[in-house]
């Protein structure tokens, strides 16, 4: 077995390869192509479906539960703000920059050198699975979701994003809706009382005004926010419809299912949902993964961001190296300590997990 360092340089090695290898969303064959290396080097088979990519532990057992280890390899198109070259690994000053180096490249490399350190193991009390997922950042259907149905029943997971390896036991969800408010066309010079444009002002003090009865203890309130308007063609004309897109953070007290009921019966226009699988996530507090956690001086929290845990049906925690502030920033990085940490913090916490 290899030690925990080698694995770590070796972690941080392929991080490099892969900000040098472009990943957008749904065009990450390239990475995808890095990752089976990677399998391939440490003799571990693989699976493969589209550009996700996942491998079990050497002694799987159907009777065990099963803990999903879960990280992306795709990116966002950097920014036009980017100082240096995206598509460059740079070390300087402890920090190792390019593009996906932070989210979730960082986070990807050390679960990836996790699963190597328990992969022989013959004592676990889980068995792992570790999907190396697609189109995370486009929520797209070619990801993570793709593939559950090739995998066992999860019992919980790990999805590597990064949280400054603290402890995100929430997340919120994510409900996108298109809101059609209805009325009637006309010339602006005639009077008219079924105007799509002022019928929506009432609309959109509902969606700004009203508060879900339910507080989660960790994500706060429903937060719904009108973020799109778009109505009318020429100033001479009463346009007949009005559209709004709403966004709404959905919390672990609620279902997407029960907040779409909600708008639908306060709210006098259409509504459509864009879609309804990114849901809340969330794990106990009492979860032996938090547990785990805690026991080394990490800290719990709620996340605002969407990662995918929303994917997921099982108990998960979100948890990385890395700071989400620098996700999707110019001259993104991740500084090299924060991956050695990670890789360090993952093995500590899997090991008390599974009573080792």
């Amino acid at each position: 077995m290899k030690n925990i360092d080698t694995l770590t340089q070796e972690a941080i090695s392929l991080l490099k390869s892969l900000i040098e290898t472009p990943s957008f969303s749904s065009e990450e064959d390239q990475t995808a192509l890095l990752i089976e290396n990677w399998f391939n080097q440490n003799e571990i088979p693989f699976k493969r479906e589209n550009n996700n990519v996942w491998a079990f532990n050497k002694y799987f057992d159907e009777n065990k539960p099963t803990l999903l280890l879960n990280s992306h390899h795709d990116t966002v198109r950097p920014n036009q703000a980017y100082t240096n070259d995206p598509f460059k690994a740079i070390e300087k000053d402890g920090k190792l920059f390019g593009l996906g180096s932070n989210d979730a490249g960082g986070c990807l490399v050390s679960l990836l050198a996790t699963f190597v350190h328990f992969y022989e193991n013959q004592n676990l009390s889980h068995n792992i699975v570790i999907v190396a997922s697609a189109e995370e950042e486009s929520s797209g259907k070619n990801g993570l979701n793709s593939v559950l149905k090739s995998l066992p029943e999860l019992d919980c997971a790990i999805v590597g994003e990064p949280t400054l390896m603290q402890l995100a036991v929430a997340e919120k969800g994510l409900l996108v809706l298109d809101v059609k408010v209805k009325g009637t066309a006309s010339h602006a010079a005639h009077q008219n009382d079924d105007n799509a444009l002022y019928k929506s002002i009432p609309v959109m003090e509902w969606f700004k005004n009203y508060k879900f009865d339910k507080i989660s203890d960790v994500l706060g309130p429903v937060k719904m926010t009108v973020t799109q308007i778009n109505a009318g063609k020429q100033h001479n004309v009463v346009p007949s419809e009005c559209d709004l897109v709403v966004d709404i953070r959905v919390t672990d007290r609620y279902t997407n299912a029960e907040i779409l009921e909600v708008v639908k019966a306060n709210v006098n226009a259409e509504v459509t949902p864009r879609s309804m699988h990114l849901n809340a996530s969330s794990i106990p507090v009492a979860h032996g993964l938090v547990q785990a956690g805690i026991a080394l001086g990490r800290t719990t929290y709620g996340s605002p961001t969407l990662s995918d845990q929303s994917v997921l049906s099982c108990q998960s925690l979100k948890l990385g190296p890395g700071e989400t502030l620098r996700s999707h920033s110019a001259d993104e990085f991740i500084f090299v300590n924060e991956i050695e940490e990670g890789v360090d913090l993952y093995i500590k916490i899997l090991t008390d997990f599974f009573k080792l």
